[in-house]
């Protein structure tokens, strides 16, 4: 993996909401343990950081403020000097400062991980990706459910996930794993 000197993190919708049983069953269930890992290695190299919270709107949804499923998962909050993004829909580009953000630091390369593959983190990743930064997406530390199609067929978690990584791939960026970021931030150190 090509990692630039001028590459920041986004953590997309890390929140406790997600771990609600009305989502149905869920994909990867690595992703938190992979995320980690990634935020960790990460935040020792002193590059840029964004952490995404969706602020939700609907008067139903666990991801509302004043919920406890708003707060982001354990480890996952923003440490000391890293920016606090609240977003009400599916793009972390829209009503947030994150592009200016982005520009003002000079980043030229996003990565993005969070939840879910086919929400909030397609939809800004294929942002980050029309806006002109270089696109990584760390697959195996997002994920996602099932959806049922317009004609009632129902696509299990892990088929979303992988349709929409390998769209993402097709058309906007790179899917990648952690392991492939760790040892890019790795030899970029050495």
């Amino acid at each position: 993996m090509d990692l630039h000197d001028r590459a920041a993190l986004i953590s997309i919708d890390v929140q406790q909401g997600f771990d609600d049983p009305s989502w149905g069953p869920r994909n990867n269930p690595h992703m938190e343990a992979h995320a980690l890992q990634l935020l960790a290695a990460w935040r020792r190299s002193g590059r840029p950081l964004v952490i995404v919270r969706h602020d939700s709107r609907s008067p139903t949804s666990p991801l509302r403020p004043g919920q406890p499923g708003n707060a982001l998962k354990p480890g996952f909050e923003p440490l000391a000097g890293e920016p606090l993004l609240t977003k009400t829909v599916n793009s972390a580009f829209i009503g947030t400062d994150l592009e200016a953000r982005l520009r003002a630091a000079g980043v030229r390369q996003v990565v993005l991980f969070g939840i879910a593959t086919d929400m909030c983190v397609s939809t800004t990743a294929r942002m980050a990706a029309n806006l002109g930064f270089d696109l990584v997406v760390v697959g195996d530390a997002c994920h996602t459910w099932a959806q049922r199609a317009p004609d009632g067929t129902l696509f299990d978690a892990d088929t979303m996930h992988r349709v929409h990584l390998a769209t993402l791939a097709t058309e906007f960026g790179r899917v990648v794993d952690t392991a492939d970021v760790l040892r890019a931030l790795a030899a970029r150190a050495a």
